[in-house]
């Protein structure tokens, strides 16, 4: 599940879609103190008032926000699991009953509160529903209204909301002419801001992968290790910022922690194109293992590297020399200035595939920062003019 996929099924996210229902939903009230369930409810979508299904449906939009491997997290099931989830989802998805979907996310709300009590009261909200999208390319040059020649897929989709209390406000009263103070004693359900959230199954070129579920953390890089091990039962995966720091300290151990803007600008520009010449069909985004990182490290000028030395590297970093490195997560962003050079005088932002403009340099002994541009500068609306750098002996 890629980030288009993930996309279209967000944007289908309606109250009212023929390309993507939601049949049931339940939630459960949970007690900040005993972790016991107060108060359940079980209502069919379609039954809710409008405002209500705008809200949740905003809702589970939140869980699906953010970016892939920041906020969002596709992760494998682990296998051998004592009650498992994965099972009680996939039961679940197949029940008739709505009593029997309601049992089984009973037993996911055991599982969450089992050894873990938040600091406010909590609502957990499920929604089961069907998922319409074509199986093959053929089918996507339809109108996705069309129905008949979509494939259904059941899912099923959690939120989990902390809750909060009102404000005392104070109130004039037009009718009495008088100030009042407004109590209100009910919490507010922050929908706004979901602490975790999943779906399952995922889906892939319209196609349902039973063996992976979309986890959705409530900040970016900062997974939910409890919910992932022992609610969900997912095997642990790595955030974009793990897979950034894991490749930096390798190639520092591998060369040192000193580089020239030419030589970064290379590494980069060779992993940009590991990312270009991937064939989009493919499920799974490049990765680089140790044996990817030393190629990417020759092509890019630097010498003396050897298979031995990157993976002894990855050792010593991550103690795992299997790991892969999801490329597009070791590289700064190309479509924006996501390059920071931050000076004492200044501080300049540029794309990657402009370093190869930057310099650091010594002039007259003093290090300088030289930026090779096409044009004069304007500097206030003054047009600037090139000076010398060097004195002549």
């Amino acid at each position: 599940m890629n980030k288009k996929d993930i996309a279209h099924f967000r944007r289908n996210l309606k109250a009212h879609n023929d390309a993507l229902t939601i049949n049931d939903m339940y939630s459960v009230y949970v007690m900040k103190e005993s972790s016991d369930i107060y108060h359940e409810e079980s209502v069919a979508f379609s039954l809710l008032e409008e405002e209500q299904k705008e809200l949740y449906m905003e809702n589970f939009k939140k869980v699906l926000g953010g970016q892939l491997d920041e906020k969002m997290f596709i992760m494998r099931f682990a296998r051998d699991v004592e009650d498992s989830s994965q099972e009680i989802l996939y039961d679940a998805l197949g029940s008739d009953e709505r009593e029997d979907w309601q049992d089984e996310m009973n037993r996911l709300v055991e599982k969450m509160f089992a050894e873990r009590h938040y600091e406010t009261d909590v609502v957990v909200t499920f929604i089961r529903g069907n998922y319409y999208r074509a199986g093959n390319k053929g089918h996507e040059v339809r109108d996705e209204a069309e129905t008949d020649v979509m494939n259904a897929h059941s899912f099923i989709m959690c939120s989990v909301n902390k809750t909060q209390m009102p404000k005392s406000e104070l109130l004039f009263d037009y009718i009495e002419k008088e100030f009042k103070y407004n109590m209100v004693v009910d919490p507010i359900i922050n929908l706004k801001t979901p602490l975790s959230g999943f779906l399952f199954p995922i889906f892939t070129e319209g196609a349902s992968d039973v063996n992976r579920v979309l986890y959705g953390a409530e900040k970016k890089f900062k997974i939910d290790d409890y919910f992932v091990e022992h609610v969900l039962n997912a095997q642990e995966t790595m955030t974009a910022e793990d897979d950034k720091i894991v490749f930096e300290e390798v190639v520092n151990q591998v060369v040192g922690d000193k580089m020239n803007t030419s030589t970064l600008s290379k590494v980069y520009d060779e992993i940009f194109q590991v990312i270009d010449y991937h064939d989009e069909e493919e499920k799974e985004e490049p990765r680089l293992d140790y044996n990817d990182v030393e190629a990417v490290l020759k092509k890019s000028g630097i010498e003396d590297v050897s298979t031995e030395e990157v993976k002894n590297a990855f050792d010593t970093v991550i103690n795992d020399t299997t790991v892969e490195l999801k490329a597009s997560n070791v590289v700064p962003k190309s479509s924006s200035k996501s390059i920071k050079i931050k000076t004492k005088v200044a501080d300049v932002a540029i794309k990657p595939q402009d370093l190869k403009y930057v310099r650091q340099v010594k002039v007259d002994g003093k290090l300088c920062l030289m930026i090779e541009v096409e044009e004069n500068t304007m500097i206030e609306g003054f047009e600037m003019i090139p000076e010398a750098l060097f004195k002549n002996d």
